[in-house]
């Protein structure tokens, strides 16, 4: 399969849409001077290349009362357990982040929670599936970096 090609247009509707996924084609139509028709058929072209992979709702976790964000990695006794300790680990909703990884930790979580009580029954729940050795947590004090667009801007000059 051919590689997708991005021109300046694209770049331009996909940055609206990283900011606001919801934005009216009709808005983006009119800030980049083209037609909606055309940044309905551009997207749809992502859509269709992969590129584009449905849209996502950002969350004030703060104001729904979770506020509280730790990182939790996971050591596991064997790693043929990864698979099966995964499935537990999803079975946990507080678990918004799971990844298999080399290095210190077998599993590497993010877990959001209410406060530090509830982060403690999250992390015990972790540590009492069957096949995990033990678990090592830290605490996220704020979120200091979440930019999707430099990564993005970084990829376009690449292409």
């Amino acid at each position: 399969m051919s590689k997708f090609r991005l021109d300046e247009v694209d770049h331009q509707i996909l940055d609206m849409l990283i900011d606001n996924t919801r934005v009216p084609f009709t808005d983006i139509a009119k800030k980049l001077l083209i037609s909606a028709g055309t940044v309905h058929v551009r997207v749809k072209k992502m859509e269709d290349a992969g590129i584009i992979q449905g849209s996502s709702l950002t969350l004030d976790y703060e104001k729904l009362g979770y506020s509280f964000i730790a990182y939790v990695g996971v050591f596991l006794h064997n790693t043929s357990q990864t698979k099966f300790v995964l499935e537990r680990i999803n079975e946990i909703p507080y678990v918004t982040v799971a990844h298999v990884t080399t290095g210190k930790f077998n599993i590497f979580c993010k877990i959001r929670a209410r406060d530090t009580k509830h982060a403690k029954e999250v992390i015990f729940l972790i540590d009492d599936i069957e096949g995990v050795y033990r678990t090592e947590t830290m605490i996220s004090l704020e979120e200091s970096l979440n930019d999707k667009k430099r990564l993005m801007h970084t990829i376009f000059k690449d292409l």
